[in-house]
């Protein structure tokens, strides 16, 4: 199993980024995927979820009408579009995948003016 993060990056306070996962060596298309981001001071918090085929969306109370998870299942890649970013977004940002216990390396996002 292999998870790579990629798309975070440094942005100001109301600016946009697209994370992205690229995921391989398991039947992508089988398995619902989901975000997690992690802090020191907070730990480690469920942000989205994406069933296998697209729906079952769900996101944390923190995410709702700003982020929008989605996938690609040709590409084996899921996505994570972040608007409206504030200071308290700022972690690394996992993706996995529901029921395989692994964790990729993770993407550091950073929310400062």
């Amino acid at each position: 199993v292999q998870l790579v993060e990629s798309g975070g990056g440094l942005v100001q306070p109301g600016g946009s980024l697209r994370l992205s996962c690229a995921a391989s060596g398991f039947t992508f298309s089988r398995y619902a995927m989901r975000w997690y981001r992690q802090t020191p001071e907070k730990g480690r918090e469920l942000v989205a979820s994406i069933g296998s085929t697209g729906g079952s969306i769900s996101y944390a109370d923190s995410a709702k009408g700003r982020f929008t998870v989605s996938r690609d299942n040709a590409k084996n890649t899921v996505y994570l579009q972040m608007n409206s970013l504030k200071f308290e977004d700022t972690a690394v940002y996992y993706c996995r995948a529901a029921g395989i216990t692994y964790w990729g390396q993770g993407t550091q996002v950073t929310v400062s003016s």
